[in-house]
């Protein structure tokens, strides 16, 4: 964004690329396959670099609000002397917070969630899916709560999987009544609670149920936690765990990258 400000330049969209993006290594690919789309695209966008920083969420679910309003306000701070409109994201927990608790200290924006923008991209005609890549591959998507039931973003990405291979196959609890990966509201941050059992198994115990080639996530929480519980049940091998938009990297023509 500095770097464009620079030039007298100013991108249509801001590519939030979220902590989970910038530092863990899984994530990071599939913050780079987002990039190489919008690229691919031709799409007027940026990021903030260093200049990026957490938009609180963790702090406000763990319970810190002074923090979360810290956070919150230097990034609309920072939004406003970009004069940021439009916000990409890859994250539904960062997609959570700008479009529904920043308008509260004064932040508005058009959010956008990279699952909405690829569904319109392939229905548009812009991207083109090449569904003899996956064929018959037997795929599960799990639905992370902050997009599903927070944001009611159901269909997308099973557009997108569906545009993708012919075998989706539904885990028993979905949609509104799928399973958290065990990780959100803060659980991610904390030691688990007293039980038999963690949350993420037993997510990970019904996607092999569904037995699955692929168990799509489209969220860095869901990610990890879902990893986490194919490597405790030695399925890491046999089953992968690919964000939405890694699939659809696969799935395009060369020329398209």
């Amino acid at each position: 964004m500095a770097d464009l400000l620079a030039k007298g330049e100013k991108p249509e969209y801001l590519f939030w690329v979220g902590c989970a993006g910038a530092f863990d290594d899984r994530y990071r690919k599939v913050a780079g396959a987002f990039a190489r789309i919008l690229t691919c695209l031709d799409v007027s966008y940026a990021v903030l670099g260093k200049e990026e920083t957490c938009t609180g969420d963790p702090a406000r679910r763990a319970g810190n609000e002074m923090l979360f309003q810290m956070q919150a306000m230097q990034n609309i701070e920072l939004f406003k002397s970009y004069d940021i409109r439009k916000i990409l994201t890859i994250c539904p927990h960062c997609y959570n917070t700008f479009k529904n608790e920043y308008p509260d200290l004064g932040g508005s924006y058009e959010v956008i969630s990279y699952l909405e923008f690829l569904d319109q991209a392939i229905t548009e005609g812009k991207l083109n899916p090449d569904p003899s890549v996956f064929g018959e591959t037997r795929v599960t998507y799990h639905d992370p709560c902050y997009l599903g039931r927070m944001n009611n973003i159901y269909d997308e990405p099973r557009k997108i999987l569906n545009k993708m291979t012919r075998n989706v196959v539904e885990m028993e609890r979905n949609r509104s009544f799928a399973l958290c990966c065990g990780a959100g509201g803060g659980q991610y941050f904390k030691e688990a609670e007293k039980g038999e059992k963690e949350i993420y198994m037993e997510r990970t115990e019904e996607a092999l149920r569904t037995d699955p080639q692929i168990i799509a996530t489209a969220c860095p929480f869901c990610m990890t936690m879902i990893t986490d519980g194919l490597k405790y049940k030695n399925k890491e091998e046999e089953v992968k765990n690919l964000d939405v938009v890694e699939m659809i990297i696969q799935a395009i023509s060369p020329i398209q990258h």
